[in-house]
Formats: structure tokens, C-alpha cells, sequence
């Protein structure tokens, strides 16, 4: 659906601080910038809900490719145009790749604690906080595959390298934001990190971008996947 509003269709405005919001479906009260021009305010719970389908897609998965679990996962009903359920996709789809490439993980394990660690981020965070969530979510794969902490050292230091390579990628091409491209950006570049720093080989393939009719904000012809 073209329309951004979960309730009415209508697009979102952005407040430059702020304000105290009730959820228009679980009606929930909690601060956030992101309202739609009717008013309605839906908070990311109920904007992700059935994104826990994630783990029972991703352990039926045998693909290496990344790109086609997230384009899987992309189809079904709980993923929107836009929205914070790309931030546990992102590192859900490389997790499941990772492992059917040879990667040594648990991974019924390791897809839950992509769900802890995702959820987290809220949408919006790729204006607000200048680090997108697609790209922070390909961060959190290399953390979680290595096993990083705050103390650890190469874990440490690899996780943080990944993130910066995946949000180096999307501040190229530029804003405004698309969670569909970020989401792509960030799995092409942890595949390559993946090869080069973890000596697993995911699978890769061409990408043809088919949400543009979609996203009302789609950058076109500057778009790599157009």
C-alpha cells in the first residue's frame, strides 16, 4: 500500500520533538516524534505484530542467500513498506544464511536473540539517531555470530567495523530513507565482511527493486536496485 498510515493511509509527519502519544490500537501512552497528519500514532509493537514469524521462516530456510530469505520474509503480512520489523529482518536473513553456508551457530538461539536485540531500535532511527536500523541490524549478526560484549576485543571490534561498512553504504546513496534499499545495502555489505573476516561464503544475486510503486518517498533513478 502506498499510504503510511496503519489506520487511516494518510502520510506520517515527523515533530521535531517529542510528545506524548497513545497507541490508536492498543492505546498505549509513550513519547515518540512520528504521527500521521489525522493524528494517529501507532507504536512499534502493534506496527511489528507477527514479526515473530521471522524465527519459524528462517528455521525452515536452506538458501545461503540472504537476499532471498529477506525477500521471503519482505511477502509476508506483517512487513510494511517502511518500519522497525527491517531491523530484526535484516540480521535474521544473514543469520539463516550464515548457517546454511557451513557457519558454526546455534541458530534457533541466535534468531531470538535477533529478536531481543532488534526490537530495540526504533523506527525513525536512521534520521534521528543517524545510524539505520538495517545497518545496525547487520552489526548485530556479526556480534551475535562471534559472540561479542562490551569486553570483548576482536568481537568487539568486528562488530562495530560491520555496522560502520553497512551505514558508510547507505549514507552514500543518500537519503530519504528506504527500508527496503538500507535493508539491501546492509546484507550486501556483511556478505562481503562475512567472506573476508569470518571465512563463511553466503550467496548472493542480482537485485531488482519491486516496491517503488510502494514508497512515496522512492529516490528513483538514484536508487542502485531501479
Amino acid at each position: 500500500m502506498k499510504d503510511e498510515c496503519l489506520i487511516c493511509g494518510a502520510p506520517l509527519k515527523y515533530l521535531e520533538n517529542d510528545e506524548r502519544m497513545e497507541c490508536a490500537i492498543c492505546h498505549k501512552k509513550e513519547t515518540s516524534k512520528t504521527v500521521c497528519d489525522n493524528g494517529h500514532y501507532v507504536c512499534s509493537e502493534c506496527h511489528t505484530q507477527g514479526m515473530d514469524r521471522i524465527i519459524g521462516v528462517c528455521l525452515a530456510e536452506t538458501s545461503k542467500n540472504p537476499i532471498e530469505i529477506l525477500q521471503r520474509m519482505m511477502a509476508l503480512p506483517f512487513c510494511h513498506m517502511h518500519g522497525p520489523e527491517h531491523h530484526v529482518m535484516v540480521g535474521s536473513a544473514l543469520l539463516t544464511a550464515y548457517k546454511n553456508a557451513g557457519g558454526n551457530i546455534d541458530l534457533a538461539r541466535s534468531l531470538i536473540e535477533m529478536q531481543a536485540r532488534g526490537r530495540k531500535v526504533p523506527g525513525g532511527a536512521c534520521g534521528f539517531w543517524g545510524a539505520c536500523g538495517a545497518g545496525v541490524s547487520a552489526g548485530m549478526f556479526v556480534s551475535i555470530v562471534t559472540g561479542s560484549t562490551p569486553l570483548a576485543n576482536e568481537a568487539w571490534g568486528l562488530s562495530n567495523k560491520m555496522t560502520s561498512s553497512a551505514l558508510g553504504a547507505i549514507g552514500e546513496v543518500g537519503g530519504p530513507r528506504c527500508c527496503k534499499r538500507d535493508s539491501y545495502l546492509s546484507i550486501i555489505k556483511a556478505v562481503e565482511f562475512a567472506k573476508e573476516h569470518l571465512g563463511v561464503s553466503m550467496a548472493l544475486s542480482e537485485i531488482k527493486c519491486i516496491h517503488s510503486e510502494q514508497n512515496n518517498q522512492c529516490i528513483g533513478t538514484r536508487c542502485p536496485f531501479q
